[in-house]
């Protein structure tokens, strides 16, 4: 029989944009690799968003997973405490496969690309003492239909509730995405396959969470029509209430996402179209709310683009808005285009937030730019903060909970505190 291995799996912090949601979401990239661990690795999981890190807790091994190029740095800073008191440290995650050469020298080895059928390998060569400095199956899919369940037992669930109200859980339905977008590393991380898993691997998943409400996380729903369309029919019986990226726009594909649920889609707003505009009545028709991503810094946005496009928001009854900058993430076709170009101006990853300009625009300055993503938040959440409309979305949400009898309130004396307090007078309004 193996010797049991303590393992440590750590998420590291990173700092929020001024005006970003104060809540949590339980990050969803370390328990999908916790899964795929062997049954002798005991797992610890700290997420230092909600969390200090007890670098005291004794294991053997440590495991860093990191999303977010804002958080490489720290990652490294918590990997040299970890190493200078001789305990190993892996990487992985999406922003491990970005930054992998730099990473790479503050690791004992690096994990890329996708776990599942993987890691008994990278445990057995720990124990041999024959770890190595890379493992690479970047490209090397394993078969979709092996991707089980996440460890979401790891999660400390008291620390997701935002004021009482409890917030979605992150599922993924599929992986690759056939679009290759200029801003986006999808292509590169995942591949431009789109790769659906089994809908019955889809079912028992959904089922197994303890969270009426989930966050669909798949780069886009619509890849596949009659995928699409099973899928939703295979949900609606779960009652799930979810979030989405993008959804065909199709009556029949809408009608359905209604009925299994679908409760809100962020939706890219990238021109003052009609489409645009009968685009979000649309998915407003089926009772799908549109929380609108808007992207600013754009070659061909002049500052009147900006504000023209900024202002447009106002009209479409966009019920959120979400602004980013241009950032020239590693391996994203900005990131090709600008550096050879000689535009990226600064190479600090805490920076590459989307909420700093960090290269050259082309008919703006970078303080221009600045100023008008200051302006268009300030703008759009003017008459109704940001979280006022939220509040609205979670009105919604739960009252389709209590006509359907799937409404749990995690924690009634929170429920007394500010945001919960709002949803429950608001219901009661209604």
């Amino acid at each position: 029989m193996a010797k049991r291995i303590k393992l440590k799996l750590i998420y590291p912090r990173w700092e929020k944009l001024k005006g970003q949601t104060t809540f949590n979401l339980p990050p969803h990239g370390p328990v999908v690799f916790a899964a795929a661990l062997p049954e002798h690795v005991d797992v610890s999981f700290t997420d230092e968003n909600v969390e200090l890190i007890d670098f005291e807790e004794e294991c053997d091994l440590v495991a860093i997973s990191m999303m977010l190029s804002t958080q490489v740095k720290r990652g490294w800073s918590i990997a040299a405490a970890y190493r200078k008191k001789g305990i190993h440290v892996i990487f992985g995650g999406i922003s491990t496969m970005l930054h992998a050469e730099e990473t790479l020298e503050h690791a004992d080895a690096i994990f890329l690309g996708e776990a599942e059928g993987r890691m008994e390998e990278v445990i057995a060569d720990w124990e041999n003492g024959k770890l190595k400095k890379v493992y690479n199956y970047m490209g090397q899919h394993p078969p979709i239909g092996i991707v089980g369940p996440a460890r979401r037992d790891l999660y400390k669930r008291e620390l997701y509730n935002h004021k009482g109200v409890q917030m979605v859980d992150l599922f993924h339905a599929s992986r690759g995405c056939r679009f290759n977008c200029y801003p986006c590393a999808v292509s590169y991380l995942g591949g431009r396959s789109f790769r659906p898993r089994p809908y019955d691997k889809v079912i028992e998943e959904m089922a197994g969470i303890d969270n009426n409400r989930l966050f669909i996380v798949d780069n886009s729903l619509a890849q596949d029509k009659e995928w699409e369309i099973q899928l939703f029919k295979e949900i609606i019986p779960l009652k799930k209430k979810w979030v989405s990226h993008t959804i065909e726009d199709d009556p029949k594909i809408l009608d359905l996402a209604a009925q299994a649920g679908a409760w809100y889609v962020y939706q890219a707003v990238f021109d003052t179209s009609d489409y645009i505009k009968e685009r979000i009545k649309r998915y407003h028709d089926y009772g799908i709310g549109v929380e609108g991503t808007i992207l600013l810094g754009l070659d061909n946005q002049s500052e009147d683009d900006m504000r023209r496009l900024i202002d447009f928001l106002l009209e479409i009854d966009l019920d959120l808005a979400e602004f980013t900058i241009l950032t020239p993430f590693p391996h994203t076709k900005a990131f090709d285009d600008l550096m050879r170009k000689g535009r990226i101006t600064d190479y600090d990853w805490d920076h590459y937030n989307a909420g700093q300009v960090v290269y050259k625009p082309a008919q703006v300055t970078a303080e221009k730019l600045q100023e008008l993503y200051e302006y268009a938040w300030s703008s759009f959440y003017k008459d109704e903060s940001q979280e006022l409309k939220m509040t609205k979305l979670f009105t919604r949400v739960m009252k389709r909970e209590m006509e359907d009898g799937t409404w749990k309130p995690r924690n009634r004396k929170l429920m007394n505190k500010s945001f919960g307090k709002d949803v429950i007078r608001t219901i009661g309004s209604n």
